[in-house]
């Protein structure tokens, strides 16, 4: 039985919303920006701090760092209180809220690297979602951004997470293998929920391979 749903994108495919609307088909909790209000809690950081991290910084490690939190529609500011919160401990409480919000069950966690936390646990369901570039420029466009900011994000944000999940994990990304299920978004966010609820009933009504 399927406890928990985590949900690795391609920046600007509308996996956000996706998201909101599987984990409120299921009435399951969803771990999205609350989860970045949870670690900064956690690492006594300003929220606002964690989730408008400087997408600027020149150093390497910064920029692995602010992986987790790039993928909102928010500019980034630079904020007091940030410059403490290195990426390995943001790493380890990532790790430890998964890891519990998992235990608790019942819940879709979207990105933070949640299907490689959760990789030996039987009862999550790992899903990716992407979309060709014209489909998420149109998203990040309607989302409010320039042609030029859409550019910039598209052309980093998947990059850094590339560069995090070979850094943290030594794996490639995405890790194909991992996933249930990769859809192309550009079928509607109502579809892409359909499939995605449609194949967990169908492996959990398949009995298990010997």
């Amino acid at each position: 039985m399927f406890r928990v749903i985590t949900v690795e994108r391609e920046y600007g495919c509308g996996a956000a919303e996706i998201a909101r609307e599987l984990a409120q088909r299921l009435g399951w909790r969803l771990w999205d920006q609350n989860l970045t209000q949870e670690i900064a809690k956690l690492a006594n950081v300003d929220p606002k701090a964690v989730a408008r991290c400087d997408e600027h910084v020149d150093s390497t490690i910064h920029r692995l760092g602010k992986v987790f939190w790039r993928g909102s529609y928010e500019r980034s500011l630079p904020i007091r209180g940030i410059e403490a919160f290195d990426t390995d401990r943001m790493v380890a409480l990532v790790q430890e809220v998964i890891q519990r919000a998992a235990a608790q069950g019942n819940c879709v966690v979207v990105g933070r690297g949640a299907p490689y936390f959760l990789r030996e646990r039987a009862d999550a369901f790992h899903v990716f979602l992407y979309a060709p570039r014209a489909e998420k420029m149109r998203r990040i466009r309607d989302a409010g951004k320039s042609e030029e900011e859409a550019e910039e994000l598209l052309d980093t944000v998947d990059r850094d997470r590339i560069a995090f999940i070979k850094h943290y994990f030594n794996a490639d990304w995405p890790t194909r293998a991992l996933y249930h299920l990769m859809i192309n978004t550009t079928i509607g966010d109502a579809r892409v929920v359909d499939m995605i609820l449609e194949m967990m009933r169908s492996l959990q009504a398949s009995p298990a391979p010997v």
